[in-house]
């Protein structure tokens, strides 16, 4: 993750206020972030809104994990729509992107978690639908710009899948769950290290349940001609981004958690 500076008790204070919490050791910076959504607004200290359009990301208090309120994502017809290239679709999304201090560090571990609801009249559709994604960071101007992502939770056809991109355009399926996942909230969690060698790794809940636990290459290959630089950064992102569809879908979003896994070790 990006490191932050020093800061007075005044500021660090805001800081835990605002969700964000952090441990120093020596001159570095471990993260440790929560948002549950209880505020009135979206909080920009750790969300940027630059992955959706306004209005299709809403404080509410109908649907809700744990506290009073969580998210409301909706994505309509051409939200921040991208044309496809050829032989592929174009695509929409309404994405909430971490901020970008928060973007975390090659070989590093880190551990997510979140919670999604999908009401049950949500479209069970044999389009693509990541629902959150990890994405390595492009070089500027890099060939990699439009690559896929190294890991990614899809909701595909009535599945749920974990999947991986790297060093190709083919998909690999990690995980699959079958089974009606609508109307009730999915809690995850991701205890995650991206590295280009084997001592990479994904491990991976589902309600309490451990579902995956991957070891081997979890990054793309860095060099001039992949784009990606040496040594490598990585960033969050989740809510719906999906194929070019003619409907809205909305989703709901609580109880975020990142941080940093300080003994480096994933469990």
């Amino acid at each position: 993750m990006k490191t932050i500076s020093a800061l007075t008790t005044a500021i660090a204070g805001w800081l835990c206020a605002t969700g964000i919490v952090q441990a120093q050791s020596g001159k570095a910076s471990i993260i440790n972030v929560y948002d549950g959504f209880e505020t009135k607004s979206l909080n920009s200290s750790l969300w940027s809104n630059d992955r959706f359009e306004s209005g299709a990301v809403e404080v509410e208090t109908n649907i809700v994990r744990a506290g009073h309120s969580a998210l409301k994502i909706t994505v309509r017809p051409h939200d921040k729509f991208e044309a496809g290239s050829a032989g592929t679709s174009g695509s929409e999304r309404a994405e909430l992107l971490e901020a970008k201090k928060l973007v975390g560090k090659e070989n590093t571990p880190y551990e997510f978690s979140f919670s999604m609801f999908f009401p049950t009249n949500f479209p069970i559709e044999p389009t693509r639908l990541v629902i959150a994604q990890w994405k390595q960071l492009c070089s500027e101007g890099g060939a990699c710009s439009d690559d896929s992502p190294v890991l990614a939770v899809r909701y595909i056809n009535g599945e749920l899948r974990i999947t991986q991109n790297i060093n190709s355009p083919h998909e690999t399926r990690l995980w699959t769950g079958k089974g009606e996942f609508r109307g009730r909230w999915l809690d995850f969690k991701f205890q995650v290290r991206f590295a280009t060698n084997e001592t990479g790794r994904v491990k991976a809940w589902l309600d309490g349940k451990q579902i995956l636990d991957f070891k081997g290459v979890t990054a793309d290959t860095e060099s001039a001609a992949t784009g990606y630089p040496s040594p490598s950064r990585f960033y969050f992102k989740m809510g719906l981004y999906r194929n070019s569809m003619p409907n809205p879908w909305t989703s709901y979003i609580d109880e975020y958690r990142k941080k940093q896994l300080v003994n480096g070790e994933l469990e």
